[in-house]
């Protein structure tokens, strides 16, 4: 990005900030279901699941930590669709600014919007028995990958939110990737499954990420792992930002 749409990203970014620091709830009711999950399968189910682990909060967390995630991109296809009917895009395209600027001041809140609610969610983790030796290596390791993975589905939601014809509509596609962790590693093993589903979890995306983040914190070998995690998110994020842009321009035009 050049500066003028760097400057122009800035100011669409402290906007659309605004807005989160004066609605707190929001990031309160994202960070509500995935503790939930995991108090739940921690205190209420985790005596009956056999993860191989003595230590079942730790196996949890990489899980927890991505239907957080998940969850609170929602809101940033909500947010985008109400600017849309709101006529707040016509009048920012009406000024002398970088059209992608104001895209990217929403992907940019999620972003930092969902850091603060991974943050909360590691500490009630470590309010639950969540305990890691990584070094801080891996912890960056992790969090590139939860950035990269907060950036693919930011990205769809941006696409949801410009194709949506209802709020609803706008958020709605949320659920189904929030279901995703519930078909894959992040609470039980993959080979605990039956072949079909055992199948499909260990083809989708969660899966690779949740197991690559599980073996960095634990510091374990990570394997192919973490490639086939950032091939998945690299892919998501390249196909969702240009079916993204493509839709921006027919919207703007």
């Amino acid at each position: 990005m050049t500066t003028h749409t760097i400057s122009d990203t800035g100011v669409m970014l402290g906007r659309s900030m605004k807005h989160i620091t004066r609605s707190l709830d929001t990031i309160i009711t994202v960070t509500i279901m995935p503790i939930a999950f995991l108090l739940l399968f921690r205190y209420v189910f985790g005596g009956a699941i056999q993860a191989n682990t003595d230590n079942y909060t730790n196996y949890l967390m990489p899980g927890v930590l991505l239907i957080a995630i998940a969850s609170g991109i929602s809101y940033t296809g909500f947010r985008l669709f109400n600017d849309m009917q709101g006529g707040i895009f016509e009048r920012f395209n009406s000024m002398p600014i970088a059209r992608s600027s104001v895209l990217w001041g929403h992907v940019l809140t999620s972003v930092v919007s969902n850091a603060l609610s991974v943050v909360i969610i590691i500490g009630i983790g470590l309010l639950a028995g969540f305990r890691s030796s990584a070094g801080v290596p891996a912890w960056l390791a992790v969090a590139g990958i939860l950035l990269l993975f907060t950036l693919a589905l930011t990205w769809i939601a941006v696409l949801a939110g410009l194709s949506a014809s209802s709020p609803d509509g706008a958020s709605a596609f949320s659920y189904p990737i929030i279901f995703l962790p519930f078909i894959s590693s992040a609470f039980v093993p993959t080979d605990t499954m039956p072949a079909a589903v055992a199948a499909f979890a260990e083809n989708q995306p969660v899966t690779s990420i949740v197991n690559s983040i599980r073996a960095l914190l634990a510091e374990q070998p990570v394997g192919n792992d973490i490639w086939i995690a950032l091939a998945w998110c690299a892919g998501i994020t390249i196909v969702a930002y240009v079916l993204a842009m493509l839709a921006y321009r027919r919207k703007i035009s």
